[in-house]
């Protein structure tokens, strides 16, 4: 302290830097020095002197490892042993982190990753240190974003918030890792707001799940970049993408406010009524119908003063009214679904000639039939005739209204020859409109989808009757109209596919291939249910296994698929729920080869023996080792039913383990 006595009674960080270095170069020579190392080591960080600062740093660290060693040494479990152990650790951990700090301030970011990395490593034997490791790297992202090196900042703030969530006990708590992720979505914005959008968006919902009270604090930064995104000149295409981002991670205010924003910004572009029809598809999807219909109004208002939509947005526009107006009608909402049809025959002009008009005037006369307005059905029939005058179903809509004027239903039983011969050519039209779907190009496809639809229709209403008339019990139109309807509804993403397969498993009789050719539809593209496509298959399993004489081939070929589906494709669908399913179809297969073990395939057997191994790797990877290694025992089961591949993929099973 004679330092002191010379200086007065204040001490800059220097002089103690000074101060503390004869002493601590006299006292390395002892292991327990490493505390004054420590501190020189600090002291030097603290003034900038990092050559300095290193050294003393790498002598604290050299301390206390020949101390842990000697600790070791002893190889005794005492509980004093133990603590004294665990003190030295906790030491170290801050030593590493004062030396990945002195390779930050000195540009060595790799450097600085090996130092925090070995904290990690005795982090899992100090768990109660999370919060102070997850700091640590939070402060290192901060000083990254604050020199603008985001690439950096990207990385240290994804490593605080990993440490962080991986402990919630000793963790910083979900406020703090809730702010860790706002900053790190901020990071993306203003690194490449365009290149990472989409993981902007996926932080920010992220960390509203993790802290949604602090909610309002990333509007405007990602508002901001939604906005620096119309100012790169991006496409319209990519704004409604990022539109339809925003709904599916429920930012709703967001998404509508930023909708408003493109539309203004592109509002004399020529595909803005793609915007525009997206809107109020959102609008409708939100419940918000009467914003919806003073859009549509809107719409039609422009289409007659000069804003015309796009032949491809005008046909997107009548499929969502038509749909609106068809949800209206199955409710019996007859006065509803004519405003919606009504909607659509606006865009149409006087006296135009179209199969489109026809059919719509079609549904407005059934609309006026159920609500006995028959001079408002016959002028809509009129007009169905005019469209298309050869169309069976014009003139069946004609037919009824005939019966209803003249009251003659009771006077014309219907003929069940005439009724069955309806059905089989209804039939014959909505597999003849499918098969067109699949050869037409992709213009043309909704309007052969929506003509079977309409064939499905009218088939049903014969199906209906013929049945109250009486029907054999093995009659096949029932099956094949909900296959037929759930095929096209699939390929139009039509949500009523759930509703059609709940309607096949609730029928009396129903075959395992009908399941099976649903499972595939179902994944098909466009359409992609594979929730659908599960519960297909595992009904269809469960009557395989019910047949006296199981076909094990088709048993196979279910669970190969349910578990091809199911199995997590990286670690962020690694979870409880999903091991656990995927594990019951892994027993599955096996319950299925040990009742046939010569008659399974045994590429098949290789091919589970492979993912259950893989999937015990991938776990292994995850640090999950009592998990891994239930999964490689699974593995090991599939390996006795290999047959003359058995040794050979034994062995191979055995190097992996040594590996």
């Amino acid at each position: 302290w004679a330092v002191t006595k010379n200086v007065g009674n204040t001490i800059t960080a220097i002089q103690k830097a000074k101060g503390i270095l004869p002493i601590a170069v006299c006292l390395c020579v002892d292991i327990l020095s490493f505390q004054m190392a420590s501190k020189a080591g600090r002291a030097w960080l603290n003034c900038k002197n990092f050559q300095m600062a290193d050294h003393f740093l790498r002598l604290a660290v050299k301390s206390l490892e020949t101390l842990y060693r000697q600790l070791t040494s002893r190889a005794n479990d005492e509980p004093d042993i133990l603590s004294s152990k665990a003190d030295v650790e906790k030491d170290l951990l801050r030593i590493l982190s004062c030396q990945a700090e002195s390779a930050i301030a000195q540009g060595n970011n790799q450097e600085a990753i090996v130092f925090i990395e070995r904290c990690k490593d005795i982090l899992l034997r100090l768990p109660n240190e999370t919060a102070y490791l997850s700091v640590v790297c939070y402060n290192f992202g901060i000083e990254a974003y604050n020199l603008t090196k985001f690439e950096d900042s990207v990385f240290w703030l994804s490593q605080s918030y990993d440490i962080g969530k991986a402990n919630m006990k000793y963790g910083p708590g979900s406020e703090a890792l809730a702010k860790v992720l706002r900053l790190l979505a901020t990071c993306y914005l203003e690194w490449d707001c365009e290149k990472f959008q989409e993981k902007a968006l996926n932080t920010v919902s992220l960390a509203n799940k993790v802290g949604p009270e602090q909610i309002r604090l990333h509007h405007k930064p990602v508002f901001s970049g939604l906005n620096e995104m119309l100012e790169s000149k991006v496409s319209l295409d990519m704004c409604l993408n990022t539109v339809r981002l925003l709904m599916s991670e429920n930012r709703e205010v967001l998404a509508f406010e930023y909708l408003k924003t493109v539309c203004q910004h592109f509002e004399s572009s020529p595909s803005l009524g793609t915007a525009l029809v997206l809107h109020i598809e959102l609008l409708l999807q939100r419940g918000k119908v009467l914003l919806s219909r003073q859009k549509i109004e809107d719409v039609i208002t422009g289409h007659y003063t000069g804003k015309q939509l796009a032949p491809e947005a005008l046909t997107s526009l009548h499929i969502i009214l038509w749909d609106q107006a068809s949800k209206h009608y199955e409710d019996d909402n007859y006065s509803e679904a004519l405003q919606w049809y009504d909607y659509s025959l606006s865009f149409f002009k006087a006296g135009q000639m179209d199969q489109n008009l026809s059919k719509l005037q079609r549904n407005r006369a059934s609309c006026f039939l159920k609500l006995k307005q028959l001079e408002k059905a016959k002028e809509a029939a009129k007009e169905a005739e005019r469209s298309d005058p050869d169309s069976i179903f014009t003139q069946f809509i004609v037919y009824k209204i005939a019966v209803q004027e003249s009251n003659l239903s009771q006077l014309c039983p219907p003929d069940r020859t005439l009724l069955v011969a309806q059905r089989t050519c209804l039939l014959m039209a909505a597999d003849a409109s499918l098969e067109l779907y699949r050869k037409s190009p992709h213009s043309a496809q909704t309007e052969e989808l929506t003509q079977t639809l309409e064939s499905i229709q009218t088939c049903w209403e014969v199906w209906k009757t013929l049945k109250a008339s009486g029907s054999s019990p093995k009659d096949p139109t029932e099956t094949m109209l909900l296959l037929y309807e759930f095929e096209a509804r699939a390929k139009l993403n039509d949500p009523k596919v759930e509703t059609i397969l709940e309607s096949v498993l609730e029928l009396e009789t129903v075959e395992t291939k009908v399941l099976e050719s649903m499972a595939a539809l179902a994944m098909e593209p466009p359409a992609h249910y594979p929730l659908l496509c599960k519960k297909a298959l595992k009904a269809s399993l469960s009557l395989h296994k019910k047949q006296p004489q199981a076909d094990l081939a088709h048993c196979s070929k279910c669970v190969h698929t349910l578990i091809k589906l199911s199995l997590p494709r990286g670690v962020s669908e690694v979870g409880p729920q999903v091991l656990h399913e995927v594990w019951d179809y892994f027993q599955e297969a096996l319950s299925i080869i040990a009742a046939a073990p010569d008659a399974f395939a045994e590429m098949e057997t290789v091919w589970l023996l492979t993912h259950a191994w893989n999937t015990g790797i991938l776990l292994y990877n995850l640090t999950q080792y009592t998990e891994a290694e239930k999964w490689f025992g699974l593995a090991m089961k599939f390996v006795q039913y290999l047959g003359s591949l058995q040794e050979s993929y034994a062995k191979q099973v055995k190097n992996q383990g040594k590996r």
